[in-house]
């Protein structure tokens, strides 16, 4: 007789949560992943797989094209692109997960307080965020980095508050479409304090938007931070950053055409990652949002 082997291992006894089936099945997110992973295991191992020191020169193989034992070439003062690419991932990774981190923690709970409390405080609040929101995305990260000295930390701080009211706002709606709800009525007759019902009875069901919208952010973020160090608000000289990269090779493009290819494709790549596996997650956990889904 056949027995249903969809949704449990009988070897190993277990059962594999319904939703981890949709997300594996989902088309785009399989793609994002399988261009993402290796992208990021090769940021994490970083040194130890890069053949050269990302800040070593080499004056007499200046400009060498791809091959021999520069496999991707080298700059314009002889240092290694492959190297300096897969460092320079790490850096760049860096800014999209951890500014895209800091945006979800200061966001959702801004969000989480305006939808269940409503009112005066829910107006202040969204006012707040949409004065930041007013501000162009690149500008205010500009502005905050006038203020700030120029460093990985703190533009990760600049593009966690450019983005924590995009946050908030979708934490807001989800929150506003819940909080009317009978288990959170319950919560409510029994006493519990309000601290409770909005991190343990509210946001466990409004996490869906949120992973939405955070895995999307991630790309937008890897972007604007790219943007940044192209202006030189990045790493910093000497220090491998795809954005600063792709900024010195505009001077050096004729003798070395490879030196911003390299670091284009890899931002490419990575965005367009992080893009697929939003799509897919949208697919799965907010359908609402498109008409193409699997």
């Amino acid at each position: 007789m056949a027995t249903d082997t969809s949704t449990q291992d009988d070897s190993a006894g277990v059962e594999i949560p319904p939703i981890v089936g949709k997300l594996l099945s989902n088309r785009r997110i399989l793609i994002g992943l399988a261009i993402l992973l290796p992208i990021v295991l090769v940021a994490i191992l970083g040194e130890t797989i890069a053949p050269y020191d990302p800040t070593a020169t080499h004056v007499v193989d200046r400009y060498a094209g791809p091959g021999g034992k520069f496999l991707l070439g080298t700059d314009h003062l002889g240092r290694d692109l492959l190297s300096r690419v897969i460092l320079g991932g790490r850096t760049s990774l860096l800014l999209g997960f951890g500014a895209t981190a800091l945006a979800l923690v200061l966001g959702v709970p801004i969000g989480l307080t305006a939808g269940y409390a409503k009112g005066r405080v829910d107006e202040v609040l969204m006012r707040i965020m949409d004065i930041i929101m007013s501000v162009p995305t690149l500008l205010l990260g500009l502005l905050i980095l006038v203020v700030l000295p120029s460093s990985i930390i703190n533009v990760v701080l600049a593009i966690g508050v450019v983005y924590a009211p995009r946050i908030a706002r979708v934490t807001r709606s989800a929150t506003l479409s819940v909080s009317e709800e009978e288990y959170v009525m319950a919560a409510k007759a029994r006493g519990e304090s309000s601290p409770y019902i909005l991190f343990r009875e509210i946001l466990p069901n409004v996490t869906g938007p949120i992973v939405v919208e955070g895995s999307v952010r991630v790309g937008y973020a890897i972007m604007i931070g790219t943007s940044l160090s192209f202006l030189g608000l990045g790493a910093g000289p000497p220090n491998p950053d795809w954005g600063f990269m792709i900024s010195v090779a505009r001077e050096h493009i004729y003798q070395t055409p490879w030196f911003l290819i390299w670091p284009s494709l890899a931002l490419l790549l990575t965005v367009m990652a992080t893009n697929l596996i939003g799509d897919g997650l949208r697919d799965v956990l907010d359908p609402r949002e498109t008409g193409d889904h699997q």
